[in-house]
């Protein structure tokens, strides 16, 4: 009998940790699969092998939820349009009452893909003079180059080849910039999803009080994030591949500097001889300036009294202890 009831509880806890190992592996599963869309996607960037395409699809994406998400607000889609692809509506107010959903979609992607094409050819035109310049005269002392290419707000150093820039007319820079961004775009917001799951995790448990399985809550709100984080990753890409560009300085932009103006200080008076000792009415040493007569003033040490203790007679000379007069 003993032998029996030990067997049915040790069988009983296998059970349920069996069911706790099974449960968090179910959790792990909805992970393991976000991962490994990012980490194709990732690979992808690293690799360089199809980023044109992917390049691609995240204007495509973008274009689309832009306009589906704005179809019946014309003001926020120009403007969203605008922030985030540094593009204008090629279509106007009344043109969207007469096309479809999906014809202003390929109008704005279709644009989009003009602009991306012709900054980037811009890119690489501003560049090649420079890379060419490096590569005939230093291009034994050097492998790799770096170029500084700034959105408006930050400034990328893209690291290139320097040889296969310059036979690719630059065109190997455009290809490292895009690299350099979409891993930098998916990096960071990847590690802020990890968090956000994290939360999602321990949040979803208290589900289980109001008779809901926290499994299923977990999944259907981890495919939200998943796809926000998407969207996010697309449009924070595309935004600084469209705005791209080298800081060139223009010449005839530069001026000469203006010669900086003295201020004439004789039309003021600041009245400080109170503070400074001497009376106000006082106007000897009128010529002079405040650090001078500061200066002349004797500077005499801090000096300290010795505090008088509680039971210790009264320096008034009451005869009382202190703590019964003055410290009272």
């Amino acid at each position: 009998m003993l032998s029996k009831s030990v067997e049915r509880a040790q069988k009983k806890v296998e059970e349920n940790n069996f069911g706790i190992r099974k449960r968090l592996l179910e959790y792990d599963d909805v992970m393991n699969s976000q991962r490994e869309v990012i980490y194709k996607r990732r690979k992808h960037a690293l690799m360089g092998e199809r980023i044109d395409n992917d390049v691609a699809n995240m204007i495509s994406e973008t274009s689309k939820n832009i306009v589906e998400l704005n179809e019946d607000d014309f003001g926020n889609m120009k403007l969203e349009l605008l922030r985030i692809m540094a593009l204008d509506l090629p279509f106007n107010e009344e043109d969207i009452k007469k096309m479809r959903t999906q014809d202003m979609v390929d109008t704005v992607t279709d644009r989009a893909f003009e602009t991306f094409k012709r900054k980037t050819e811009r890119l690489a035109e501003i560049a090649q003079p420079v890379i060419k310049q490096v590569y005939e005269n230093q291009g034994a002392m050097y492998e790799n180059i770096l170029i500084p290419i700034t959105d408006g707000k930050k400034v990328y150093n893209i690291a290139c080849n320097l040889k296969e820039a310059y036979e690719s007319g630059s065109k190997a820079l455009v290809k490292a910039f895009e690299k350099s961004i979409i891993l930098h775009t998916i990096d960071e917001n990847w590690k802020e999803h990890l968090r956000e799951m994290d939360e999602l995790r321990h949040s979803v448990q208290t589900a289980s009080y109001e008779q809901k399985d926290p499994l299923l809550i977990y999944k259907l709100e981890s495919f939200n994030l998943f796809g926000s984080m998407i969207n996010e990753i697309n449009s924070k890409s595309v935004s600084v591949l469209m705005r791209g560009q080298i800081p060139v300085q223009d010449p005839g932009s530069v001026r000469k500097a203006a010669p900086e103006e003295k201020t004439d200080y004789s039309k003021y008076r600041t009245q400080k001889d109170e503070l400074e000792g001497i009376p106000a009415g006082n106007n000897e040493n009128s010529g002079e300036s405040g650090a001078q007569q500061r200066q002349k003033q004797k500077l005499e040490p801090i000096r300290v009294e010795k505090k008088v203790g509680r039971n210790e007679l009264c320096p008034c000379g009451s005869g009382k202890k202190y703590k019964n007069c003055h410290g009272k």
